[in-house]
C-alpha cells in the first residue's frame, strides 16, 4: 500500500518558520504542508511564496493555502496535525483550540509556560485521544544520538555527573523581534533551556529534584537590532538561572543559563563518568563533534592536537578523541520531531518528541525559580522514561516504522 504523508497546517510564520518550511519542502516525506497562517498576513504570504518558488524549481510538493485565521485551519478537514510556531506565551491557547477541534499538535518549545498549562493540554489530548508533542527535536540528530549510544555502551563508565552552560548577552542584539524573549514564557531557561535539559534527560534519564538560584540582572533592555533599534524592553523574567539537578541514577548535573553577559563561546556541555569524560555537541544543533576523553588517551596525547583545533577546541583539551557520528541528520533538521510524529500517526508507534518528555523538562526548568524563591531543594514530581533511540534508515527523510 502506498504510504500517505500526514497533512499539516503551520500556525505562526515567524523567524523559526524558515527552516521548517525548507525541511518540510525538501527533506521530510512524512509531512505534507497544507496551509499556513499568521496574525501578520504578510508573513503567511511570504511563507507560501517560498514554497511556490521551490515548486517552480522542481520541488515535488503542493502550494499551501493561506488561512485568514487559525480557526480556518482548525476547521479544514484536510488538516491532521497543527504545527504551532507561535510565540511562547501563545502556545497554550493555540494548542488548546487545535485539540478542541480534533487536531493533533506539534508545538515549538515550550509546551506551556508553566505546569498548569502543560497539564491542561495533556489532559485534553488524552481525553480526545490525540497526539501531542513538540520541540526540541535536536536530541534526535546525529550528535546527541551518538553521545547517548556511547554513554549507554559504557564508553565513559557509570555516569557521575554533567555540566552544561548557555551563556550569551541576549537576543536584543540580533533578533528582529526580541521583546517576547523577556516576557512570560521567555528568558534563557524557557528559551534555550529546553535544548540542554532535554539532552540531559536523554543522556542521564529521569530527574529527581534540584536546587537553583535565579535573578533578573537588568530591568530594561535596549534593542540594538533592526527594525526596533533604539526601543527598550521591560524585563519580566529572570535572566540568570543556575543550579544543580539530581537524577534518579545518582548523577548530579550543574546547569547555568543567562542572557546577561558578554561571552564568545555560547555552549558548553560535558558528561563525566567513572572511566572517562565526554564533550557533547551544542544541544541547539543536530550534529557534532562528540569528543571522548579516557585516561589512556590523555596520558599519550600530544601537547597540541590539530584535529581538535579545527573545532576551536583549545590546547588544554588535548587527549580528547573525536568520535564518528553514527546516525543521520547532522545538519539543521528542525521538523524532524514533526516528521517522527507523523510516521507514528501512520504506524501506531510512539513518537519520540512526546508530551511526557516535554512535561518533565518543563517541570525541571520551572523548578529553578521555585527553588530560588523558596531557598530550598525542589523534588520533581513527573515521571520520565527515555524515548526510543533513533534508527538509521537508508532513505534520508524517511523515519523508522
Amino acid at each position: 500500500m502506498k504510504y500517505r504523508p500526514v497533512k499539516a497546517a503551520m500556525i505562526g510564520v515567524g523567524a523559526i518558520s524558515g527552516i521548517y518550511l525548507q525541511n518540510i519542502t525538501h527533506t521530510f516525506r512524512e509531512v505534507e504542508l497544507v496551509g499556513v497562517c499568521d496574525l501578520i498576513p504578510d508573513r503567511a504570504e511570504k511563507g507560501a511564496a517560498y514554497v511556490k518558488a521551490e515548486i517552480e524549481q522542481g520541488a515535488g510538493v503542493r502550494e499551501p493555502k493561506i488561512y485568514k485565521d487559525m480557526y480556518e485551519a482548525f476547521n479544514d478537514p484536510e488538516v491532521e496535525v497543527i504545527l504551532n510556531l507561535t510565540r511562547p506565551y501563545e502556545h497554550f491557547e493555540v494548542t488548546k483550540q487545535a485539540l478542541l477541534h480534533g487536531k493533533h499538535v506539534y508545538s515549538e518549545k515550550p509546551l506551556g509556560v508553566d505546569m498548569e498549562e502543560a497539564g491542561a493540554l495533556i489532559a485534553l489530548a488524552e481525553e480526545k485521544n490525540l497526539r501531542l508533542g513538540g520541540a526540541p527535536d535536536t536530541f534526535m540528530g546525529a550528535g546527541i544520538q551518538t553521545a547517548r549510544r556511547l554513554i549507554d555502551g559504557g564508553y565513559i563508565g557509570d555516569i557521575v555527573g554533567a555540566s552544561c552552560a548557555m551563556v550569551c548577552r541576549g537576543h536584543e542584539t540580533w533578533h528582529p523581534d526580541p521583546e517576547f524573549y523577556y516576557k512570560r514564557g521567555g528568558g534563557p531557561m524557557l528559551d534555550m533551556g529546553p535544548y540542554y535539559i532535554t539532552a540531559l534527560v536523554q543522556l542521564l534519564g529521569e530527574a529527581k529534584g534540584l536546587t537553583g538560584m535565579t535573578k533578573r540582572s537588568f530591568t530594561e533592555r535596549l534593542i540594538t537590532s533592526e527594525p526596533h533599534r533604539g526601543e527598550t524592553i521591560n524585563v519580566d523574567v529572570d535572566t540568570w538561572l543556575s543550579g544543580n539537578i539530581e537524577f534518579e541514577s545518582g548523577a548530579i548535573a550543574q546547569v547555568f543559563t543567562t542572557f546577561d553577559v558578554h561571552y564568545t563561546a555560547q555552549s558548553r556541555f560535558e558528561v563525566y563518568g567513572t572511566k572517562g569524560s565526554m564533550m557533547v555537541p551544542d544541544p541547539n544543533t543536530f550534529g557534532g563533534p562528540v569528543l571522548l576523553l579516557r585516561p589512556e588517551d590523555f596520558a599519550a596525547a600530544p601537547k597540541t592536537d590539530p584535529g581538535l583545533m579545527r573545532h576551536g577546541v583549545p590546547d588544554f583539551y588535548a587527549g580528547w578523541r573525536e568520535m564518528p557520528l553514527m546516525y543521520d541528520y547532522p545538519e539543521n533538521s528542525r521538523g524532524l520531531g514533526l516528521a517522527d510524529m507523523c510516521k507514528a500517526l501512520r504506524t501506531g508507534r510512539d513518537h519520540r518528541a512526546n508530551f511526557q518528555q516535554q512535561r518533565h523538562v518543563l517541570e525541571i526548568m520551572t523548578a529553578f525559580s521555585k527553588s530560588s524563591e523558596r531557598k530550598a531543594y525542589v523534588p520533581i514530581a513527573t515521571k520520565y522514561s527515555r524515548t526510543a533511540p533513533m534508527k538509521n534508515n537508508p532513505m534520508h527523510g524517511i523515519l523508522d516504522e
